[in-house]
């Protein structure tokens, strides 16, 4: 195994343990109620999308694409659709980011969180990738 190959499999599971990680604190009361404030009003839906099940379908969202990061025949798919739903909840933390007194130490400022949002994206594609 090249070195190349052992930087991909170890960024592969980092990567893997993160998403897999953050997407199982979606079920515990606390992080889910504190997930689903994060929502911004816009994109709140009365009916089947309540805050609660976008928490809970995030949540499923990253422990499948964590998964998927480490088995072969679903690495690049796992990846793009990782990169995409980072997209999607960018939302998300750009409220949380406006609201400090609201989330504490969860509100990270907008820029950072931005460029983290983007390094993450571009991590992703690069484990699906390599």
């Amino acid at each position: 195994m090249t070195g190349w190959a052992i930087a991909a499999l170890v960024l592969r599971i980092l990567l893997a343990l993160a998403f897999i990680g953050m997407g199982a604190l979606h079920f515990l009361p606390a992080s889910r109620r504190t997930m689903a404030a994060m929502i911004p009003p816009r994109l709140r839906f009365d009916g089947l999308l309540r805050p609660a099940l976008l928490v809970a379908f995030t949540g499923v969202c990253e422990i499948a694409g964590g998964l998927g990061l480490l088995y072969p025949p679903t690495r690049l798919a796992a990846g793009i659709c990782l990169a995409v739903f980072l997209v999607a909840v960018f939302p998300a933390n750009a409220y949380a980011a406006r609201r400090r007194d609201r989330f504490g130490s969860l509100a990270v400022p907008l820029v950072p969180r931005l460029v983290g949002q983007v390094v993450l994206i571009a991590l992703c594609l690069v484990a699906a990738l390599a």
